[in-house]
């Protein structure tokens, strides 16, 4: 709903008949939200939500256990739809529907999903984004840091486009052949016994076949430590507000994930140009180890990349169960994009967050006194924005 449009209004009735998973709506006080769409996605689950549909839910959303960010709170505006008619005037409600109904015909899709004003954003969202964002300067890192949910389109050329997405299916169906043949050619080489570390010394020593889970385990933490790193060091690096160039090619990188995180399109890398980065790793291991040891470590590494892809992919559209460890790991990225961009760098396993001290800490409250409205059993009213007017 654009900001300039006139609010639609809906009784309490109207409100309470959306709680399932085809049609799920929630307020915090008069204003509704149609969270349908966000069921999926959600950190805690669809099941959370669902418990609150057709309530208010100001109390959760300021916690505990978890106080939403205002990057979160920005990230619900997109799904506000109306208020709640408390004077129950049926004229009104039908006004608003048949408001509703001609909005709906002259919106696109694109500018269903986003509250982002075409006219007054940093960008023009109806032009290629790749070749804009180096004119933002001192302006790019807090833009796009503030998540939207509508699609990038980065290059006006179709084949450029198209190289820069791929569905998350690729990824295994691509690499994991691969994982499997090397799997099999360094054992079958390792059998051999003709593959020695240190030859050349008098140290030298047999790498026996039976060893080569234990190298692969090696290559796949291996991974995690270059995940971490490359998501610390060049994913999120702080490109000088001046540098236009430096500017693009962090956005191309990653900057565009942040601020559409879930363009599903874009969740996992491209084959063709992942296999720059990993044939260039194929390369150094096996010119720094003996061939079949080298390679038995990027086979390992190789598997954990995929690994990563598929638990980043899952991160961001799959609905793990509550208390397991892919739904704490969700939590724990969605932190990242939302409240966090400056800690918690691991996605696949948060070790390395740890001795780097690069941990997202967890949340703390002050004990309050909450009251209740004396009716409908509601908690009483969190302070908001003057107006309460959407997050801009």
């Amino acid at each position: 709903m654009s900001p300039s449009e006139s609010p639609r209004f809906f009784s309490e009735k109207e409100v309470a008949n959306h709680s399932t998973k085809n049609s799920c709506w929630v307020l915090t006080g008069t204003r509704i939200y149609d969270v349908t769409g966000f069921l999926r996605i959600h950190p805690g689950g669809e099941a959370l939500i669902l418990s609150r549909s057709g309530n208010d839910i100001r109390m959760e959303m300021a916690g505990p256990p978890h106080r939403h960010s205002e990057n979160a709170r920005r990230w619900m505006e997109q799904y506000y739809i109306g208020e709640l008619d408390t004077d129950g005037s049926a004229d009104e409600i039908q006004t608003a529907r048949e408001r509703k109904k001609t909005m709906d015909e002259e919106t696109s899709p694109i500018s269903k999903c986003s509250q982002v004003n075409l006219d007054t954003d940093l960008v023009d969202w109806r032009k290629p984004l790749a070749w804009q964002v180096g004119n933002l300067g001192e302006k790019y890192e807090t833009w796009v840091h503030q998540p939207v949910n509508r699609p990038i389109r980065l290059f006006g050329n179709e084949f450029m486009e198209a190289s820069t997405k791929t569905s998350w299916y690729m990824v295994p169906a691509v690499w994991m052949p691969l994982v499997f043949y090397l799997s099999w050619y360094c054992y079958t080489t390792l059998a051999q016994e003709t593959t020695r570390l240190f030859a050349s010394t008098d140290y030298s020593f047999l790498v026996h076949k039976y060893s080569f889970p234990l190298i692969f385990v090696m290559g796949m933490v291996t991974w995690t430590f270059i995940e971490y790193c490359v998501h610390r060091f060049i994913f999120h690096m702080r490109p000088p507000a001046h540098n236009y160039y430096l500017i693009t090619i962090h956005f191309l990188l990653h900057g565009q994930h942040h601020k559409s995180p879930y363009d599903g399109s874009r969740l996992v890398f491209p084959p063709c140009l992942a296999s720059v980065v990993i044939g260039s790793f194929y390369l150094l291991l096996t010119k720094s180890f003996p061939e079949a040891l080298g390679v038995s470590l990027f086979v390992g590494g190789l598997f954990g990349y995929v690994v990563y892809d598929m638990i980043h992919y899952y991160l961001h559209y799959g609905s793990p169960q509550k208390n397991s460890y892919l739904y704490s790991l969700k939590a724990y990225h969605v932190k990242h994009h939302f409240e966090n961009q400056r800690a918690g760098f691991g996605i696949s396993t948060t070790l390395w967050d740890y001795p780097f001290n690069t941990l997202i800490p967890e949340q703390t409250f002050q004990k309050t006194q909450l009251t209740l409205l004396s009716t409908g059993g509601r908690p009483s009213p969190i302070p908001l924005r003057p107006g309460n007017q959407p997050l801009q």
